[in-house]
Parts: structure tokens; sequence; C-alpha cells
């Protein structure tokens, strides 16, 4: 059962998260708005429809940056009952340094579960949105790529051309049981390609040993057949990146059509361990944010506080970030790139913990 005072301690803390989330939701909205404006700036849509594109995409932006928002909000909870005397009145009434800190881990991991079960997937969903509304404003419109159960689904306009491609697998530089339709602007059927085997190094495809058919007729190339278009293998790559637009449904059929394809699965199970892992994330930085405001002195001030956690952010940000990256180019396997920064960080607020009492 909840105690008064650990019901107070939950509650000043969530209020001071909502204070630092509204502060971030109008950073970064300011931020997307000076980008949005850049974007649009040549279509004479008005201001309104920058703010309302920005608006969708700041849910998204903002969840990558809550581990930070739960250490800035730590620091601030403690500055509160710090300059209030608080502090000393709950360990007065038997309210040890360590229980404190527990009820806040106890919160934040709480809190995190909530984050990673709703507002991830409206964030996702919101993203969509923009990312499919962007699109319809970007040169890039005309081209799009997409994996379904069926594989991969290409559709590509040059030369007066439109192409309609499809791959049952994908490995290396090379697609595999390839069928391209190409029509002409009016969406007339000028012929078909099949092959086993295309090379997708670069923008100019080589089909190798290809059957054409076209009107009516049927034709057999011992040689390849050389195909223009805006694609090759490093374009299909980063179609595939922006993962944030998915839910977590979304995410596992993902990564179930990938595997059906052959495709690489290790950027989805990466977002996906993120994902996982969010809640111990959040908590770890909280611990970390309550040990060193227990240890520090009393008598600094808050900007001291503040551009102390924004630089402990941005470290274990980019430790992060490395090891995440060594995961993704296979130096390491998924799992440990992910959740072995979250070992150490936890070996070093074990460490911190230890002495906590007797602060």
């Amino acid at each position: 059962m909840i105690k008064t005072y650990e019901l107070y301690i939950i509650k000043l803390f969530l209020k001071k998260f909502l204070n630092i989330f509204l502060i971030f939701i109008s950073l970064v909205f300011i931020l997307n708005l000076f980008e949005e404006v850049s974007f649009f700036k040549d279509l004479n849509l008005g201001l309104l429809f920058p703010i309302f594109i920005g608006t969708l995409n700041v849910p998204a932006t903002l969840f990558e940056i809550f581990p930070f928002i739960f250490l800035i909000t730590t620091q601030f909870f403690f500055l509160d009952i710090i300059n209030k005397n608080e502090l000393e009145i709950l360990k007065i009434n038997g309210l040890s340094n360590l229980r404190i800190a527990l009820t806040l881990f106890l919160t934040s991991i709480t809190l995190g579960f909530i984050l990673v079960s709703i507002y991830y997937n409206i964030s996702a969903k919101l993203k969509f949105s923009y990312l499919e509304i962007k699109n319809s404003y970007s040169s890039d419109n005309k081209y799009l790529a997409v994996v379904k159960e069926s594989g991969l689904w290409i559709k590509d306009e040059i030369n007066n051309k439109i192409l309609i491609i499809n791959s049952g697998l994908i490995e290396n530089n090379f697609l595999f049981n390839v069928s391209i339709h190409e029509f002409d602007n009016d969406f007339n059927l000028i012929r078909v390609i099949e092959s086993e085997k295309a090379d997708i190094s670069n923008q100019e495809w080589v089909v190798l040993s290809p059957i054409i058919f076209k009107d009516n007729k049927t034709q057999q190339l011992e040689e390849v057949l050389l195909i223009k278009t805006h694609f090759d293998k490093d374009k299909i790559n980063s179609l595939f990146n922006n993962l944030s637009s998915l839910t977590l449904t979304q995410l596992l059929k993902l990564k179930k059509d990938y595997q059906s394809l052959g495709y690489t699965t290790t950027e989805v199970d990466s977002h996906l361990h993120k994902l996982y892992s969010f809640p111990l994330y959040a908590s770890i930085m909280t611990i970390l944010a309550s040990i060193i405001m227990f240890n520090n002195k009393r008598n600094r001030s808050m900007i001291f506080h503040l551009i102390m956690g924004i630089l402990l952010s941005v470290i274990i940000y980019y430790f992060y970030y490395l090891f995440n990256l060594f995961g993704e180019n296979g130096k390491m396997p998924i799992i440990v790139s992910i959740y072995l920064p979250f070992v150490l960080l936890s070996l070093v607020s074990l460490i911190g913990l230890v002495n906590l009492n007797e602060k």
C-alpha cells in the first residue's frame, strides 16, 4: 500500500515531469517549425500549414529525448524538495534516501511502460501522417518502395516511363525473382521483363538472362539487359530506415515480411529492443540523477544543475549511440549493443546507491 509520503513524492515527480514535458514540447515545436517553413517556403501555403505539419512530427521527436526529460525532471524534483527543506522532513518521518530513490525508480519504470504502450503508438501514427503529407509535396513522391508479404514492390518514373517492380528476395547487391512491368505515362503496358536475378549495385540495373513479354511475343535474352532507375541498393535500404512511423504491431509485421523476403531485420530488431528497453532506460536516468542530486552541495544554483544535467545527457546519448552503431554494423550482436550500456549504467548506479543512506 502506498503511504502518504510516497504518494506525495509520486505526485510531485509527475507534476515536474509534466512541466518539463511541456517545456520540451515548446522547444521541439519551434525547431520543427523553422524546418517546415524552410521546406514549404516556395509553395505559398501560408503559415498555418507548416504549423500543422510540424505539430504532427513533435510527438515522435519528443519520444527520442524522453530519457533525458526523466533526468532533468528528477533534478528539478530534488531542487524543489531541497529548497523547501522537505527532504529533511521526509527523513525525520523515516523515509531514507534509498527509499526515495526506489520510489522514483518505480514511478519512472511504470511511466516508461505507459509511454511505450500508448504514447509511442500515437506518435508513430502521427509520424506516418507527417511523412505521408510531406512526401506528397516532395519531388520524390513519384518514387515508392514498400515491403509486403508478396515481396519488395517499387514504383519508379523515369524517361517518360513508369516501372512497377516486384522481387521475392533481396541479398547483398542482387534482387532475385524479379518482375518489371514497364508502362507509358498513360499506364499503357509496353513490356514485361522477368529474370531470376538482377544486379542493383547502381541506378543502372543489370538484369541477367531476362525473359521479355511484348506484343504477345516472348523473347529470351542470353545477354544482360540494362534498366535505368532512380534506385540502387543503398537507396532501397535507406527507404526503410524511418521506423519511428510504425506502431509496435506494424514493426512486428514488418519484421516478419523482411524475413520472408530475405531482407536483413537488424534495424527492425534494434528499434524493437530500444522500445522494449525504454522503461529501463528512463528509470536508470532517474536513478543517476537522484544519486547526483544527493551528492551535490545544497548551495549550488539551478543553472549549475541544469547545465550538468544537459552535459550528462549528451555523454550518455553518445555512449548509447556508439554501442547501437556497433550493433547495426554487425560488430556485436543487437541484444548486446542495446543492453550492455544499460548494464554498465546500472553498475554505476549501484555503486552510487551503496552509500546513499549516508548522505
